[in-house]
């Protein structure tokens, strides 16, 4: 594509040199140019990609996109917000796929990673070739591949979706993220149907505000309007339903369109009031596809699970071990309000605080433990780069009781087990399926549900 096509999307405000240059990709990182790629030079937390302009050149790139003109030998597009050009750039370059692919989206605080797979089962039953963006995983023409974000830069995304319409999907289910509205990773995208879960404290560390941070999502909702399923339940879905009275409503609110009667007959596999929103999402959404009830059905019931969402660890211990994402007051709440209902005996959580995130939460996420467990074993969680005892601090203020406090993870997950008795349920909460903890300077192999199975192995081990 030549450059002065991409030049006749962005408007620039400025052109420099001769836009008669052909241009074979679109790249944002300097480690992913190749000769003849267009390159966007973006401002990052940590690093000005106008700095690496020279880089990106010596590296093969024909182009530059910039926000102010830089010393080049390659001709450059002069934009307001290169980050912003990206996703329109990347709509064009990639020709628009989002008007053939079927794309099925879930936004909200909580939820989304569920939902999503949910919407997956039933585009997959309902024939439609699915393909999946997510947190936890993504799925291309059938591939499983791990995830880099949740919503990606925008030119990774544009070319996925070229990529899934080429290799035979003709739908995707996907998780929408306030980052990806914020920072324009969302902009383009032609959603045939749009989900929104909940709204409950998180991200304030990048909206500031839960004004900001709703407003994030509710521009999802306002641009294009898409075809939207709003859960009413939620205040902030009832606050988004007011701009939008032509959504599809469900939860268990009074008036809302799908309730949990809806879901009467289908054999739901997930437990928990939350899941039963999750799957009311998705089966809104499904209808606004113009998919049958038989077909949701199907997709509904072959769902037995999501990796790391209120998932088992099974070593055949006489208690419950669960391991779940939940990492924001709300969602924590949920799950443990979820583990009671099958805790016969105490009730054990071991949760963190991720650095480098909203530090607002922390207290109340201690005090939603400290009510709601038996036993609140306070530990380290991704630091990132603050000091973790720092972090455990601020959870424990929240805490009018006296908290057990284990700082090494893995020692805080051993612990909670080695104390478990029979009827008992620990549930670990906040990392989920991720592989790795990450501290100031590295990240280190870790899952909790690798690290429980090897605690209830041992513990097998010393009672044989």
């Amino acid at each position: 594509m030549e450059l002065s096509r991409i030049a006749e999307t962005l408007s620039p405000s400025q052109v420099v040199g001769n836009t008669a240059v052909e241009i074979s990709d679109l790249a944002y990182d300097t480690r992913a140019v190749s000769p003849g790629a267009l390159f966007f030079c973006v401002r990052g937390a940590r690093f000005d990609g106008h700095e690496l302009a020279d880089r990106a050149i010596d590296a093969g790139a024909a182009g530059l996109v910039v926000e102010h003109p830089v010393a080049s030998r390659v001709p450059q597009l002069v934009v307001e917000d290169s980050r912003r050009a990206m996703a329109a750039a990347a709509v064009e370059f990639f020709e628009h796929p989002s008007d053939e692919l079927e794309v099925a989206a879930v936004t909200g605080t909580n939820g989304k990673t569920t939902t999503a797979f949910l919407l997956y089962s039933i585009l997959d039953a309902a024939g439609r070739k699915p393909g999946l963006l997510g947190t936890i995983e993504s799925r291309v023409g059938g591939e499983i591949r791990p995830a880099i974000r949740t919503t990606p830069e925008a030119i990774d995304l544009q070319r996925t979706f070229r990529e899934m319409l080429d290799i035979g999907d003709r739908s995707a289910a996907m998780e929408a993220t306030s980052h990806g509205s914020e920072l324009g990773r969302l902009d383009g995208i032609r959603f045939s149907s749009l989900a929104f879960t909940n709204l409950t404290q998180d991200h304030l560390d990048l909206h500031g505000t839960m004004e900001a941070y709703f407003e994030a999502k509710r521009r999802l909702f306002l641009d294009g309007r898409p075809p939207a399923a709003i859960n009413v339940g939620d205040p902030w879905g009832r606050k988004l339903a007011e701009d939008r009275p032509d959504a599809m409503t469900y939860g268990f609110a009074d008036d809302a369109e799908l309730r949990p009667e809806a879901l009467d007959g289908i054999d739901l596999k997930l437990k928990g009031g939350f899941n039963l929103e999750n799957a009311l999402a998705a089966m809104a959404s499904a209808r606004l596809l113009g998919i049958d009830d038989e077909a949701i059905a199907r997709g509904l019931e072959t769902v037995d699970g999501v990796p790391g969402r209120f998932e088992a660890v099974d070593e055949g211990q006489p208690f419950t071990v669960l391991v779940d994402y939940a990492h924001t007051p709300d969602s924590l709440e949920n799950v443990l309000a979820t583990a009671r209902e099958i805790t016969s005996g105490r009730l054990i959580c071991v949760f963190g605080c991720g650095g480098d995130r909203d530090r607002e939460k922390r207290p109340i996420m201690g005090r939603i433990a400290a009510e709601l467990a038996d036993v609140a074993i306070v530990t380290s969680d991704n630091p990132r780069s603050e000091d973790p005892g720092a972090i455990i601090d601020e959870i424990v203020a929240g805490i009018d009781r006296d908290a057990e406090i284990v700082q090494d993870r893995r020692s805080a997950i051993a612990h909670a087990i080695e104390t478990a008795e029979p009827g008992d349920v620990v549930v670990i909460a906040g990392k989920g399926h991720e592989q790795g903890q990450q501290f100031r300077d590295r990240t280190v192999p870790f899952d909790d549900r690798e690290v429980a199975r090897e605690a209830l192995r041992r513990l097998g081990a010393a009672t044989t």
